[in-house]
């Protein structure tokens, strides 16, 4: 028995591909990815945008090729970015062979959408010369009308049929680098339609709460909805998708994947809400050190408590923890061990220096091993 069995997740088995150099499903870790809000034919603007993502960690980025003129500015955009750039067609078949000429790594798009069977082969074989994996995009607010017909309104059922019909579609012309999304606005409609279909294929599956809302909204709602999905062991990749600076999608699909073990990338606070028993102001110092420790992707715990009540015990747990004492000083856990004090005035840059100083010494660790083990 494991010491700590409830913490477990058996992801669901499916089926690897890859989005250019990042793989998705099977046992490759689940990716994080956002979508460019400027217009793709403003090269610079986007490609800046892609960069913010970079930096915050993005895996895979989607851009929208909604036209010619998007799909010849992809082809100067992708040169000059590190990540694999997914590339968002909704009805043109061209725009899917133009965006695969132009070097995008996937293409999102719906086959039973762009028209004849001869349509479909067309931008199948772009994919399969350049290298291009799909995902069917299906969402609550676009069902087609027979479905909608048939079942009175959006309803897990018909996503999941939706889904299956365009994963047959790719199929029948034997393509089977594809992921698959059934996303609605609605949490329980999303959470029950990736439930059905990840019962009905084996496909990797890209998770999201589509419309989820503004920054706060939209984030617990995805949280909740994502969460509950992934804690079943459902998903390989996700967009938190928020009406918000899409930086922000990226840190909070971080968190989710955090909160639940599934990724560790950035230092993990641990702190408490604050009371009468604080002994510095908590709210305050740890708003500062989330700003001041955004920089640092090296994976680590901290702890920042504002007494002796629960302090001692969350800093055993963390690899750097922060104590409230009496006096304008306060006890810095290392290790899970006391090691010094601290005044209030110089509380943060200590801090911020110690986890800068931990992770450097991690990074360097980490090279050491590579480079011994070429």
């Amino acid at each position: 028995m494991s010491v700590r069995p409830y913490r477990d997740i058996h992801r669901r088995p499916s089926r690897k591909i890859r989005v250019g150099a990042v793989e998705v499903g099977g046992d490759a870790p689940i990716t994080v990815q956002s979508m460019t809000n400027t217009l793709t034919t403003d090269v610079a603007a986007t490609v800046a945008q892609i960069r913010a993502l970079e930096d915050v960690g993005a895996d895979i980025v989607r851009v929208s090729c909604p036209d010619e003129a998007s799909t010849e500015a992809l082809a100067k955009i992708v040169p000059q970015v590190r990540v694999p750039i997914v590339a968002d067609i909704h009805f043109h078949y061209k725009r899917g062979i133009e965006a695969a000429e132009a070097g995008a790594s996937c293409l999102r798009i719906n086959p039973g959408n762009i028209g004849s069977a001869d349509r479909v082969r067309e931008v199948v074989r772009a994919a399969k010369d350049h290298g291009c994996s799909m995902r069917i995009g299906v969402n609550g607010g676009s069902l087609e009308r027979h479905l909608l017909e048939k079942y009175g309104e959006p309803c897990p059922e018909a996503l999941v049929e939706s889904a299956l019909d365009h994963a047959r579609i790719l199929e029948d012309h034997d393509f089977r680098e594809f992921k698959i999304s059934v996303k609605a606005s609605d949490v329980f409609l999303a959470v029950a339609a990736y439930q059905g279909l990840a019962d009905a294929c084996d496909y990797p599956l890209h998770l999201g709460i589509t419309e989820a809302g503004g920054q706060r909204t939209g984030s617990v709602k995805s949280a909740i909805g994502m969460g509950s999905l992934l804690w079943a062991g459902i998903g390989d990749t996700i967009r938190v998708s928020l009406s918000a600076d899409p930086v922000e999608e990226i840190r909070v699909g971080f968190d989710i994947l955090k909160s639940l073990g599934l990724r560790h990338r950035g230092v993990s606070i641990v702190s408490c809400p604050s009371c009468a028993r604080q002994q510095f102001p908590v709210i305050e110092t740890v708003r500062k050190l989330e700003d001041a420790l955004d920089h640092i992707s090296t994976p680590m715990s901290l702890s920042i408590i504002g007494c002796v009540v629960n302090g001692p015990g969350e800093a055993r747990e963390t690899q750097i923890g922060l104590t409230g004492g009496g006096n304008g000083k306060h006890l810095v856990y290392i290790k899970g061990a006391p090691d010094h004090k601290i005044g209030s005035d110089e509380l943060v840059d200590h801090i911020v220096r110690l986890v800068e100083e931990r992770a450097a010494k991690i990074e360097a660790a980490k090279t050491a091993e590579a480079t011994a083990a070429e």
